[in-house]
């Protein structure tokens, strides 16, 4: 990291993403500060990393004000519901993670002068009329739906950013993630690549939502968390797509999880869910333009290393030998 990140605060630290980058921030030499409510983390996704100098961690819902938390020169801000069971379990609370949150990490980050990074969603693009979305695109919400808590909480998280950088100076910067996945996720967090892994390794049916044509594009959680890194020592205010642009169908990943596992898992299909996106796919030119980032670990490589990840810890039916 640059020298404006000797100490960060990272809402949402315990997080599976966030988790990774409180790590990859001190592997690079900044203190770091964690700031959770455990709403939907886990203080173990950051066990290991409590007796190390320089790293404190505060459980605080961040849509309270916060409590003193001494200087810091970026603040990044993660803290919310990210996946689709939990954010339909807490709508209320993603919608005043995305605003009440996002106003206290902002003035947070203007009292310090610090750099500011959003982490915003590729849902900010809804079910995309464009294909695939580059930044300049809107996008296609459905802002009544269920899925509206998480979408537009985001998207008004992007536009109170955006009013603090024009309207008060501070030195913002907005990535949407696209699809990251990787060690630490949660198996019951509904997310396509946990739920192919667990039911895989228990050789259970794989359950795919919907016709299992649909699209995503899958980033690696180290990846992912070099790309806020990149934005975070930057000035670019974004938004800037983070994401890995090799597209692949629902069914085409349920088969390549199979195979990896070498699971007797059988293919099951159930209804789609409300508003599903059909594609998802980054144009991710701007981030290699204005970051010089791009993904590097192949979606392969990535699942084999979660997939080692969710084997270790499994019990009963599902710790199974790998080939």
């Amino acid at each position: 990291m640059s020298e404006h990140s000797r100490r960060a605060l990272v809402t949402g630290g315990c997080g599976f993403v966030g988790s990774h980058l409180c790590e990859q921030l001190l592997d690079a030499g900044s203190a770091v500060l964690a700031l959770d409510n455990f709403a939907t983390s886990n203080p173990d996704n950051v066990a290991q990393l409590l007796g190390r100098p320089g790293f404190d961690l505060v459980q605080h819902d961040v849509t309270e004000p916060l409590p003193p938390l001494g200087p810091v020169d970026v603040v990044f801000h993660l803290a919310s519901a990210a996946s689709p069971p939990d954010y339909l379990r807490l709508p209320i609370e993603t919608l005043r993670a995305g605003s009440l949150g996002t106003a206290n990490a902002l003035e947070l980050a203007e009292r310090n002068r610090a750099r500011f990074v959003l982490a915003s969603t590729s849902e900010v693009y809804g079910d995309p009329a464009v294909h695939p979305q580059p930044e300049a695109y809107w996008g296609n919400v459905n802002p009544i739906g269920p899925r509206s808590v998480y979408d537009e909480a985001k998207r008004y998280a992007e536009a109170l950013t955006m009013a603090f950088r024009r309207e008060r100076g501070v030195d913002s910067g907005i990535a949407r993630i696209f699809n990251t996945y990787g060690p630490r996720m949660r198996t019951d967090d509904g997310r396509m690549v946990p739920t192919f892994i667990a039911q895989a390794l228990a050789d259970e049916p794989l359950t795919i939502a919907g016709t299992g044509e649909q699209t995503r594009s899958l980033c690696y959680v180290e990846d992912t968390v070099r790309g806020l890194l990149a934005l975070a020592a930057s000035d670019h205010p974004g938004p800037v797509n983070i994401g890995n642009p090799h597209e692949v169908s629902v069914h085409g990943l349920a088969v390549e999880i199979r195979s990896a596992i070498g699971s007797r898992s059988t293919l099951t299909y159930i209804d789609g869910a409300i508003d599903d996106p059909q594609r998802r796919c980054p144009d991710i030119s701007l981030a290699r333009l204005e970051l010089g980032w791009s993904p590097t670990v192949t979606r392969a490589d990535g699942l084999r290393r979660t997939i080692d990840w969710f084997a270790a810890r499994s019990t009963g039916p599902a710790a199974r030998a790998l080939p």
